[in-house]
């Protein structure tokens, strides 16, 4: 019996469906008396997702708190 599976892109319809559109930054942070810093950043096009590859991802540490913010709402105060 022969493997049917191909490795061909994926069609233009299962990209829209995929569209992961939104950057999600993530931070992060070991101890209480630190303070949050970014660790990265995943691609998801819904916060719940966002959550799972933040977790999965960013996994190296005992992180005691993680956040994930949209990258669209980040407003510069001041533009260097």
């Amino acid at each position: 019996m022969s493997n049917t599976a191909t490795s061909s892109p994926p069609t233009p319809q299962r990209c829209e469906a995929l569209n992961e559109s939104t950057v999600w930054l993530v931070y992060a942070r070991k101890t209480y008396d630190e303070p949050l810093y970014e660790v990265g950043n995943v691609m998801a096009d819904d916060v719940e997702l966002a959550k799972v590859y933040a977790r999965s991802i960013f996994d190296e540490f005992n992180w005691i708190e993680m956040v994930i913010v949209p990258r669209e709402t980040i407003v510069t105060v001041i533009a260097s």
